[in-house]
């Protein structure tokens, strides 16, 4: 008897919707949530987001010191923490919400475009092949192995203030390879493979991280011998790394 009158209530609705012409639609409350935030390709991030932009956010900041908890999506009071300490070293608002200035400054160059109301694919990474970055991510490591991931993503950042100096070779290969321009070239450890820490620096420089503040030359005090590198004005220094325009 109950089957009978289910079937006769749903010929009661079809009949109905029939005359008016309208479709009856009933969302499931996290359907409706999840229409209105699909179109979103990036968002604010904040304590109780959750995801994989936030797994990354992590990832960065356990990489360089600022974070010591579990790369787990989950934006919790120590990732909160953590975004503060870094937002105060980069001279940010210390309010700890990844909002666009803090995408950027911490490399994640597809996030802030998006928030940006650009398109990911005009990443600058994406100007590049991939034997660009193989050879910058060489030239990292061999330069800079010992350094932070900071320092490293920095000699990156270094090559590619150069590409686009007039005064330097307009390539990757070009800067690269331009005679006595690394020591590294010079002594043949440029040949040697990198690891991925270096593949990771060397995107993040093409995707415009810059912790150089737009320097083009750098060296190691304590083994330079030029004394034209010394008059150089010094903007930071990064591990044993100070870097000059």
């Amino acid at each position: 008897m109950k089957k009978i009158l289910a079937i006769g209530a749903l010929a009661i609705a079809l009949t109905a919707t029939a005359a008016t012409g309208v479709t009856a639609y009933v969302a499931r409350p996290r359907e409706a949530e999840t229409a209105q935030t699909a179109v979103l390709p990036a968002a604010v991030l904040r304590q109780g987001s959750t995801g994989g932009e936030v797994k990354e956010v992590q990832r960065r900041l356990k990489q360089w010191g600022y974070y010591t908890g579990a790369v787990d999506g989950v934006f919790g009071a120590a990732t909160r923490r953590a975004v503060i300490a870094f937002q105060k070293k980069n001279g940010l608002t210390a309010d700890g919400v990844v909002g666009k200035a803090t995408f950027k400054a911490l490399g994640m160059n597809e996030s802030y475009q998006a928030l940006d109301g650009k398109s990911p694919s005009s990443g600058a990474s994406s100007q590049y092949t991939s034997s660009d970055l193989y050879l910058m991510a060489k030239a990292i490591y061999a330069e800079g192995r010992g350094e932070s991931y900071t320092g490293q993503v920095a000699i990156g950042a270094v090559i590619m203030n150069r590409v686009r100096n007039a005064s330097f070779p307009n390539t990757v290969a070009g800067v690269i390879y331009q005679k006595g321009a690394f020591t590294a070239v010079a002594d043949g450890q440029i040949n040697l493979e990198p690891d991925q820490t270096a593949y990771n620096a060397a995107r993040d420089a093409m995707n415009g991280w810059d912790p150089t503040y737009g320097c083009i030359y750098y060296y190691n005090p304590a083994v330079a011998t030029s004394a034209w590198i010394f008059n150089r004005q010094t903007v930071t220094v990064i591990g044993k790394h100070v870097f000059a325009i």
